[in-house]
């Protein structure tokens, strides 16, 4: 995966984006409806919040997952639920398990920071077992689908945008089902999942949004009267999911899908 974009503090990242993770994991493994007790791998774990989901619901046999951050690693181990699992510092694009290793693989909102796609689906294919299960979802980065787009526009207005994920691209659908197609994976389906979160208030929203390294670092480049301006737009344009007592009812969306190896 990309070294220019890393999240490398499992706890923030467990606010910003893990919440997200399980509400759109919990509905993508209804979909795989998969049996229990498969070997499952989780290419780019992160700090574990949708491998903890594989554990306790999918029951595997074996469970591992690989990340290059080893901040998020050492998360993801302080998790109870995955003291079983095997937790891999590595590169989703030269996997360190042999081939025909695990019944299915698994890339959650990852494929758009793995440098080469096709590469680390091709090697997800390299080990999984015919027959076997190789998957993935992306946030929709080009629809709106990602949670903070919001705040990248509003970034990217102010004249301080983000850095983009690497392979962005690979977000799309099309972009997808290609992937899965060009890996030679058979009986591929694509499918949206929507996720809804709620935040407590606008500040609430605000300090979840900002817990991302990249973003403070935006902020902190601006001056005072340029960060009150960004807030206030955003203020305005969040009022409009805005509940009675001021909470906020936030939406996003990703693309999921799956296909067998031959």
């Amino acid at each position: 995966m990309s070294a220019a974009i890393r999240f490398d503090d499992g706890a923030a990242y467990a606010q910003y984006m893990g919440v997200w993770s399980q509400i759109i994991g919990a509905q993508f493994l209804d979909w795989l409806s998969l049996p229990t007790r498969l070997d499952w791998l989780d290419v780019g774990c992160g700090n574990g919040a949708f491998t903890e989901q594989i554990e306790a619901r999918m029951q595997p046999a074996q469970l591992a997952g690989i990340d290059p951050s080893t901040a998020q690693l050492d998360y993801a181990r302080s998790r109870p639920q995955l003291a079983r699992a095997t937790l891999l510092q590595g590169d989703a694009m030269a996997l360190p398990f042999a081939d025909n290793r695990f019944d299915v693989a698994v890339m959650p909102l990852v494929i758009f920071f793995v440098p080469d796609p096709a590469r680390g689906v091709a090697e997800m294919v390299r080990v999984v077992r015919t027959g076997g299960t190789v998957c993935a979802y992306a946030w929709d980065m080009y629809g709106g689908g990602f949670p903070y787009a919001l705040l990248a526009d509003a970034l990217r207005e102010a004249g301080h945008p983000s850095p983009a994920p690497p392979s962005v691209a690979a977000s799309r659908p099309e972009a997808l089902q290609a992937l899965w197609q060009q890996a030679g994976l058979t009986d591929i389906e694509l499918r949206r999942f929507d996720a809804r979160r709620s935040f407590a208030s606008f500040d609430a929203w605000w300090h979840i949004a900002t817990l991302r390294s990249t973003t403070r670092e935006r902020l902190a480049q601006m001056d005072s009267a340029t960060r009150n301006t960004l807030q206030t737009r955003l203020r305005e344009r969040l009022a409009e999911f805005s509940g009675p007592h001021g909470q906020l009812h936030l939406s996003a969306h990703a693309y999921a899908i799956r296909g067998h190896v031959l």
